[in-house]
């Protein structure tokens, strides 16, 4: 067994506090990785607070993990020691459903879909026959932790020329974004509207433009109007409805990112005929769509949710490849429950990342 050090929440209303544990060495086909950086998602936040009523406690977030391969299992060949890697939301999948065989690690219809970096099984604890993950661990932990074990191809390849430090929210937010985009054939010259200029918004925008299209963002703050104008797209506040009716049917895809229930109908209006609104930054139930809007014009509403294993590598690479990345600020683990009330707050621009070689200071 693997000695580690971590940090953790033990219920829904405590603060997350330096935790002991132990993790299984490495076996024939896995890789153990000193972690680096650990990036801060708003699902961390949602998961510690049990807000999607499934938390299994302790709960030890961080599925945005960049290291260094330090142990390879005696069958790895992807990886060897020394290479630095990252790892998203899952370390495992049934690999046997349709989804599975056919790349779509991340819609898994195994037992209980696939396995979450944290948080151990993707469904309610009461609802698994016998508590347990049904892949031979109770529970699983993650990022904010000195070492992770995974298997060697749920790990992906961090391309030379990309930060290690913002690499990490690109294997969440970046694959997140990129993925609907991929999947609705987003291309140059296409006219894509971003919906939340959070975390995920930034991606989405930067991604976006990358790709060659022409964006516009929708923000409830004035003050992320200047940070669009940096970016080079265009940015439109979300109560501004004469500029909104001027946008009426006008967009080939638009990407809403906003972390919570939304009403989605103001921006349902402002696609084309036969074009596609998907939702990726909420998993609660939202309120009702005007089917209206919908029907008269052959709109679609989608989710999608993060990415598969070849999406994120794709995503990494045309990052290095065009020089993008989220706005990133490097924090200390001992300041993660502050930096969960900014995130909460919206007073972080746009993404923290957890410096983890400072966790030594803080046990």
């Amino acid at each position: 067994m693997i000695k580690a050090i971590g940090y953790a929440a033990k219920h829904s209303y405590s603060r997350l506090k330096p935790f002991e544990f132990e993790r299984d060495e490495a076996k024939a086909n896995e890789i153990e990785i000193a972690v680096l950086f650990c990036g801060v998602c708003h699902s961390d936040i949602h998961q510690v607070k049990n807000e999607w009523s499934n938390t299994v406690y302790p709960c030890l977030p961080g599925h945005e993990i960049v290291g260094h391969v330090t142990t390879v299992g005696s069958g790895v060949t992807r990886h060897a020691v020394g290479d630095l890697v990252g790892v998203g939301c899952m370390i495992d999948s049934c690999r046997t459903c349709e989804p599975c065989r056919t790349g779509d690690e991340n819609y898994c219809e195994g037992p209980n879909s696939w396995l979450a970096t944290y948080n151990g099984p993707m469904v309610p604890k009461a609802k698994a026959e016998d508590g347990k993950n049904h892949y031979g661990r109770d529970n699983t932990f993650g990022g904010y932790s000195n070492v992770v074990v995974v298997p060697e191809d749920f790990a992906l390849k961090i391309p030379v020329g990309l930060d290690p430090a913002t690499a990490a929210p690109i294997l969440c937010a970046g694959v997140t974004t990129y993925s609907p985009m991929k999947h609705w054939g987003v291309q140059a010259g296409d006219k894509v509207g971003i919906v939340g200029f959070g975390g995920l918004g930034d991606m989405a925008a930067k991604i976006a433009k990358a790709l060659g299209a022409d964006v516009t963002v929708f923000t409830r703050t004035k003050e992320k109007l200047a940070e669009a104008e940096r970016l080079g797209v265009t940015g439109v506040l979300e109560d501004d409805t004469k500029t909104l009716a001027k946008l009426k049917a006008s967009f080939d895809f638009i990407l809403s990112t906003i972390p919570e229930k939304h009403d989605v109908n103001p921006f349902v209006k402002l696609l084309k005929r036969d074009r596609t609104l998907t939702v990726v930054g909420a998993l609660e139930q939202m309120a009702g769509v005007d089917n209206s809007q919908v029907a008269f014009h052959r709109r679609s509403v989608a989710g999608s949710l993060i990415g598969n294993l070849a999406d994120t590598q794709e995503i990494l690479d045309f990052c290095a490849k065009h020089g993008i990345g989220p706005d990133i600020q490097v924090i200390a683990i001992e300041t993660i429950n502050d930096a969960y009330k900014q995130v909460i707050d919206g007073d972080v621009r746009f993404r923290y990342v957890i410096d983890m070689r400072t966790l030594k200071r803080a046990d």
